[in-house]
């Protein structure tokens, strides 16, 4: 007889159902007192014997809501009369972190309750708006964050459900902008703007364009990747021969001039001062017989003469920095003028070919192969 009782896919069974089959209702009793059945929700009823599940609430209250049919026919239809929506929709796809309260069904024609565990909203569904999952008919998870919106969730409790189902699987973006046109108004946009609701809801789920640059930009390699693809698209020549370009440069320019300008009123003048007192020092070195006070005056002499060449060397990169920023002006200017109608490309590249923008480099690497070798004699 348990057998009989235990027909649907999950070991759960209406009273209506078993009663069909021959199983009165003090028999559903007697085997709930014996422990063969559990007893879920008012006329409905799971075989012990089955495995618990996360879903048995759910599932014990959408069998309830047809009590005479079985689940498998019920499933058939396309859509269903009864299908899961709201935060218990939510739950089922795994989308967000909401609290399903009560379970929550869609029906096309109106249904009531006495249950304060169940609630049915009235709606006649598409049946591409329906998929199956848990076996249950549920809300795609599109008509799903369209049902939270209508229902005033928080906003940024369904940007978690957006982000979720984005992870999960592609969505058809165009269909959720399709059902947050009418809910659009409401929510401070345009009248059926449901693009630009859903770009809210993308901010909220810090999956939108912006939100996206930033999380790009702080992963180096990929940014990398990104920027170089990009500029590989667009056509640089119209920036190479703006104005706006070259008042930047000659700002630089004017920048360095300054700079210079300022260390070698600063460190200019220091360094005879520095050759004398070295001179000095040299002298006095040679003055005195003591080991300890030569060995102290030659420390000094050594310290005098790298602050020297620290300043020196202060100086001349700003001074080829200069240089360079003014054979980059000039070569921009000779490209434009002397290649006429040929590519903006090949204007570019010859422009950058006359300007040794590596001197900095060179030069910093010339003086610390000559410090080294100094070190080394």
């Amino acid at each position: 007889m348990l057998a009989e009782v235990s027909e649907s896919q999950w070991g759960m069974v209406t009273s209506a159902q078993a009663n069909a089959r021959g199983v009165s209702h003090m028999n559903l009793t007697r085997l709930t007192e014996s422990g063969d059945l559990v007893r879920l929700s008012h006329g409905v009823y799971k075989d012990a014997g089955a495995p618990g599940g996360q879903y048995d609430e759910l599932r014990s209250a959408w069998l309830a809501s047809e009590p005479t049919r079985l689940a498998w026919d019920r499933l058939q239809e396309k859509p269903a009369k009864v299908i899961v929506s709201g935060e218990s929709a939510a739950a089922v796809h795994g989308i967000g972190n909401l609290r399903a309260m009560r379970s929550e069904f869609t029906t096309p024609s109106r249904k009531q309750t006495q249950r304060p565990d169940v609630h049915y909203r009235t709606r006649t569904l598409r049946s591409d708006d329906v998929t199956v999952r848990e076996g249950l008919p549920v809300t795609t998870p599109e008509r799903t964050i369209a049902d939270l919106v209508e229902q005033r969730t928080q906003l940024d409790h369904i940007g978690d459900a957006l982000r979720d189902a984005a992870r999960k699987s592609r969505l058809d973006t165009d269909r959720l902008s399709e059902l947050l046109g009418p809910l659009a108004e409401r929510n401070g946009h345009a009248k059926g703007d449901g693009n630009a609701l859903l770009e809210e809801l993308l901010e909220a789920a810090r999956i939108d364009l912006h939100s996206l640059s930033k999380q790009i930009v702080k992963m180096p390699d990929l940014g990398a990747l990104v920027a170089r693809d990009y500029l590989a698209t667009i056509d640089a020549s119209k920036l190479f021969d703006s104005p706006a370009l070259r008042s930047v440069l000659e700002a630089q320019e004017k920048q360095f001039a300054k700079l210079v300008e300022t260390l070698s009123k600063a460190v200019m003048p220091a360094l005879p001062a520095f050759d004398k007192l070295a001179e000095s020092m040299a002298a006095a070195t040679a003055a005195f017989d003591s080991p300890a006070m030569r060995s102290v005056l030659e420390a000094q002499e050594k310290q005098v003469a790298a602050m020297s060449a620290a300043l020196s060397k202060l100086v001349m990169p700003d001074i080829a920095g200069l240089e360079n920023i003014q054979k980059a002006i000039a070569s921009l200017g000779a490209a434009n003028a002397t290649l006429g109608a040929d590519s903006a490309q090949k204007r570019l590249n010859e422009a950058i070919s006359t300007v040794d923008w590596a001197s900095l480099a060179q030069r910093a690497k010339q003086i610390e192969i000559s410090d080294l070798d100094k070190e080394e004699s």
